[in-house]
């Protein structure tokens, strides 16, 4: 018999905006400003358990660049706290540091003051994340330098990307001997996250003809009409995937991809852009729950034999969250509300470690999510971004009401 039980409790929206108020200002930042970040250098301390316990000194280029972009919003949007500025300004500090010029990409990881570690070759979403914390930064601190190194860092990774011989190494890949991509929907649905942000910041044509672009990749390249779902995989022209391959669907980057084109349309004040996207976004969120325990699947190996992957991670939980409450905000829309309760509550009851002090969210587990492992990583992107996003929406709408 299934295990899962999930008490669907019907929050008011000011009983929401308290719950994310508090797991933003009472558990998370202070979580990260003890354990996390790096106050001598800047940066932060990923590899980490969820009781505080730093398991290496490693920093990485992903980490780094996202959590400078969470301390320049939450500077710029909730509280002007100086603090939060010198962090993130002190860490895009310690990226600028740690790019080696010959190098296309920023480097994979490095030491905690930045020296040289000699591991794998940085890939192209890190120079997109550096691009996301300077255009953050200059939005913050009003320096517009910091807007034109963003477009140029995005300029130019989307000119690597269009390469004939770009390859994309694929370690979510449903077929171990398929590991180099050509066109992979994650990377459009960045760039188009990357792209809204600078338009909504300030007019620029070259940026919004790339939009265009990838609004086009993600509603007709990356869409299978026959399966309604967003395959994650393409070629470049000439070539053509292994049949089993064109099956393949990333759950969590579709559903995050959708709540990104919802908010292109919104920025664009397109109604039939917002409606496709909304319509596709419900179909993917429903086809991803886990009806014997909960939750959302983030990877759809193959669609026709119905193949899932049935671990959890929790970024792909909150995209969901987070898209329903866009879709709350712009439509006051029914199904939206039901899903974003169901989800919260499966959230709640199943992510957080109530038994640790600051509450931490875990970021994965498996099938049943009826362990408590040590953790081994600490989130600090899609778990702080949801929470930011959500309290300024909720704050919105009971403005508006």
């Amino acid at each position: 018999m299934p295990s899962m039980k999930i008490n669907a409790l019907e929050y008011s929206l000011e009983a929401v905006l308290k719950r994310y108020q508090d797991y933003l200002w009472t558990d998370y930042l202070p979580f990260i400003a003890r354990y996390i970040y790096d106050a001598k250098h800047g940066g932060f301390f990923w590899h980490t358990s969820y009781a505080g316990e730093q398991l290496s000194s490693t920093k990485r280029t992903w980490y780094d660049a996202r959590g400078a972009w969470v301390y320049a919003y939450l500077y710029r949007n909730l509280k002007a706290d100086p603090t939060f500025l010198k962090q993130a300004k002190q860490t895009i500090d310690l990226l600028l540091r740690v790019k080696d010029p010959a190098e296309r990409y920023w480097p994979w990881s490095y030491a905690a003051d930045g020296s040289k570690i000699n591991e794998r070759e940085g890939d192209i979403y890190g120079n997109l994340f550096v691009a996301e914390a300077l255009l953050g930064y200059a939005e913050a601190s009003g320096e517009p330098a910091y807007y034109e190194q963003a477009k140029a860092i995005l300029m130019d990774a989307y000119g690597r990307f269009q390469q004939k011989e770009y390859t994309y190494r694929l370690e979510y890949s449903p077929d171990a001997n398929f590991s180099e991509a050509q066109e992979v929907l994650g990377h459009y649905m960045i760039l188009l996250h990357l792209c809204t942000g600078m338009l909504k910041f300030k007019e620029d044509p070259e940026i919004a003809q790339l939009a265009d672009v990838c609004v086009e990749a993600l509603t007709v390249q990356h869409y299978n009409a026959d399966l309604n779902l967003m395959p994650e995989l393409g070629t470049k022209e000439g070539t053509a995937l292994p049949p089993h391959l064109t099956q393949f669907v990333y759950l969590g980057h579709a559903i995050e991809s959708l709540w990104m084109l919802m908010d292109e349309a919104s920025r664009r004040k397109d109604e039939n852009l917002f409606a496709l996207a909304a319509e596709r976004f419900k179909f993917h969120v429903e086809l991803a729950w886990d009806d014997l325990y909960g939750g959302f699947f983030h990877c759809l190996d193959h669609a026709d034999e119905n193949r899932y992957l049935t671990d959890k991670v929790l970024w792909a939980q909150e995209e969901v969250l987070w898209g329903c409450m866009l879709l709350i905000e712009a439509k006051d829309d029914a199904w939206a509300k039901a899903w974003f309760q169901k989800t919260l509550a499966y959230v709640e009851q199943h992510f957080i470690r109530e038994d640790l002090a600051y509450k931490p969210w875990k970021n994965n587990g498996k099938r049943k999510m009826d362990t408590k492992e040590a953790g081994q990583r600490i989130e600090n992107y899609h778990h702080p971004r949801q929470l930011l996003f959500i309290i300024q929406s909720i704050e919105r709408i009971l403005n508006v009401n």
